[in-house]
């Protein structure tokens, strides 16, 4: 039976067969026709490499590290049926917003190998839609980009999309990334789409921030915040796919890499991508590329620096900074590891446990502990605060490195003198003022001669004597200490204005919203009760509670209350000046004037210097209006009376 196959006969396809060579002269020559050179199958084109953070993205929630919340929530709305038409998907750069969007999507639309399954959180990957979506090319899966699509004409055309019916998928999806970018009439242009879409059609945003999105939008979304990715996580990760790469890391090189990507996935992959690119083909990446890769400081060399501070020794110091960067390390950075190292030690020394935390690096576990048993925390505060205000100055600073060590040669000064605490305690103890003690550094310098070192309440001076400041103990200069009354307590605000003045000059903002954004309801000993406007900040009575234990040394309750209140410190004050500039302008002398010079008017307000910095009068009282002006004074100052005769232009 004669076949249509060539295979089933045993065959070769006729095309493949080569032509017998030719028996005779050619055409043109008596030499054969040679026969034509095959011709070399084509190369397949090279696929361009595609980075880590793009090779191993999720594809479906198992996938996913670190969100755990949130994929339980949405496993449980996929087996009951309850998915949203909106979510909102929240957290920092690189923990997988956008990939969780797309996973999202593929799960709505996957129909199964077969082509007949329904939405499932567990997306086939090989059917028609999960394979487009997986390629960004399905039509009804539609990721636009905020930042650059934020005004409401690019609205009004999301709009007009919504309104027709998927193409190919179940769903149409519209992913909407950074939409914090979107402009207010863009907002308001969505509220409605997103309130009531049609039912083929569900919402899906990213964004960084999430305080920059209008509550009317979060209202109508289901939020999911996407944590952070401890350094366990990252490092668990970093390791599997460096060996599905084939690439070999020290424990402390994934450790480096882990700390630098700060809970972000995709930046710790960018990293991996380069280390595993700086060393050679088979050799294992080391903890000290990946140091001069980041352009970090040996963990060694931190700990040699912060030692040498620590005792003193500024000669030492310099000496690791020279290495340092000999070694190619910033300055800042150095700087930047010292304050993480003060961290890391505070946290050692007011949690012995820890020194037992398996994840801690093997040097911080042990040389790190011994440092931070010899320091007191109130030590360890100074030196965070000094490397704060350091990492400031060396930011500013057109010499990075001549800054850093600066900051590093007061820290090593500083750290020879107690705190003020440890000069009180010694001096209620009947010691010297200038003895070393365990945990805090050598004591201020005592004997003949030399200059004093000063601290908070008391100085060191000539001969040994120490005097502590008002209200504490002297220590004469033979050494005896003589008792002093103890403080005396600190004065209580007695009005409200009192109590926003204590704002003024240590947080500008709350002084601002204490002034413009509160109404006064009531004011009594240690409890104050305010009315805050809308623009007033959510913690407003957070803040002035702080505030007020900090200045006052009392605890204060702050309440806040729907009463109408008196008016802000600001109206107040704008009534005041109103009423001062009416009552000169109705002045027969100033009267006078005007009509002296027509089209004259009065700039500037009036200026009463007997009024406060709020522009009210010094005493409130009780009575939340206007005091009482004197008699004498109830005109307004240098005014003459009000029944004074007129002047005219010759009197003027």
């Amino acid at each position: 039976m004669p076949s249509d196959s060539f295979s089933d006969l045993g065959q070769t396809d006729p095309d493949a067969i080569p032509e017998p060579p030719p028996e005779g002269p050619g055409l043109f020559g008596d030499d054969p026709v040679p026969a034509p050179a095959p011709v070399a199958e084509a190369a397949a084109p090279a696929q361009p490499y595609r980075v880590l953070a793009r090779k191993y993205r999720p594809t479906t929630f198992a996938d996913l590290v670190g969100q755990d919340a949130m994929v339980r929530t949405l496993r449980n709305a996929f087996a009951q049926d309850r998915v949203a038409h909106a979510f909102m998907l929240t957290g920092i750069r690189g923990v997988g917003k956008t990939t969780t969007a797309r996973i999202i999507a593929r799960a709505l639309n996957c129909t199964g190998p077969d082509g007949t399954g329904g939405p499932t959180v567990d997306p086939c990957g090989v059917c028609a839609n999960c394979r487009a979506i997986l390629l960004d090319r399905h039509p009804d899966v539609l990721e636009l980009d905020a930042a650059s699509n934020n005004g409401v004409d690019n609205v009004r055309e999301l709009r007009e999309q919504v309104r027709f019916r998927p193409v190919q998928g179940r769903n149409k999806v519209f992913i909407l990334d950074e939409v914090h970018m979107l402009s207010g009439p863009a907002f308001n242009a969505l509220l409605k789409t997103l309130e009531e879409p049609p039912p083929a059609v569900r919402f899906i945003f990213a964004t960084t921030e999430l305080r920059k999105v209008p509550a009317t939008i979060l209202s109508r979304c289901q939020t999911f915040h996407l944590r952070r990715m401890s350094q366990a996580e990252l490092m668990g990760l970093f390791g599997r796919i460096a060996g599905l790469e084939g690439a070999t890391l020290e424990p402390e090189a994934l450790a480096i890499i882990a700390r630098a990507a700060d809970g972000s996935a995709r930046d710790g992959l960018s990293l991996l991508d380069q280390a595993i690119a700086l060393t050679e083909a088979g050799s294992a990446v080391t903890a000290q590329s990946v140091r001069d890769m980041l352009g970090l400081a040996d963990r060694t060399l931190v700990l040699d620096v912060m030692e040498a501070a620590m005792r003193g020794d500024i000669a030492a110091v310099l000496g690791h900074m020279d290495r340092a960067h000999e070694a190619g390390a910033d300055a800042g950075v150095v700087l930047s590891d010292l304050a993480e190292l003060t961290h890391q030690l505070t946290r050692l020394r007011t949690v012995p446990a820890l020194r037992e935390d398996a994840s801690l690096p093997e040097e911080l576990r042990t040389r790190g502990s011994a440092l931070a048993a010899t320091l007191s925390v109130p030590v360890l505060g100074r030196a965070w605060q000094m490397l704060l205000k350091g990492l400031e100055e060396v930011a500013l600073s057109p010499d990075r490195r001549a800054a850093a060590e600066m900051v590093l040669i007061r820290l090593a000064h500083l750290s020879e003198m107690p705190t003020p605490g440890e000069i009180l305690r010694r001096l209620s103890n009947g010691g010297p003022a200038g003895a070393t003690s365990p945990g805090g550094g050598a004591g201020v310098p005592s004997g003949g001669g030399g200059s004093g070192a000063l601290a908070q309440g008391g100085y060191a001076g000539e001969g040994g004597g120490v005097a502590a400041g008002d209200g504490g103990t002297r220590a004469v200069a033979n050494g005896a200490p003589v008792a002093m009354a103890q403080p005396a307590p600190l004065p209580q605000p007695s009005h409200f204005r009192e109590v926003v003045a204590l704002a003024s000059g240590r947080k500008p903002m709350l002084h601002a919203h204490l002034v413009h954004s509160v109404h006064l309801v009531s004011f009594g000993k240690g409890r104050i009760e305010l009315r805050p406007r809308p623009q007033a900040p959510r913690d407003l009575a957070a803040q002035l509670t702080v505030l007020l234990a900090e200045t006052t040394e009392q605890r204060w309750t702050v309440v806040m209350s729907n009463a109408p209140g008196e008016p802000t410190l600001a109206e107040q004050g704008r009534a005041v000046a109103a009423e001062s500039l009416e009552l000169a302008t109705s002045h027969p002398l100033v009267q006078a004037i005007l009509a002296a010079f027509p089209g004259a008017k009065i700039e500037g307000g009036v200026r009463d210097n007997s009024l406060d910095a709020y522009g009210l009068p010094p005493d409130l009282g009780e009575d939340p209006g206007l005091s009482e002006v004197p008699e004498d004074d109830a005109e307004g100052p240098g005014f003459a009376p009000p029944d004074a005769e007129a002047a005219g232009l010759d009197d003027l």
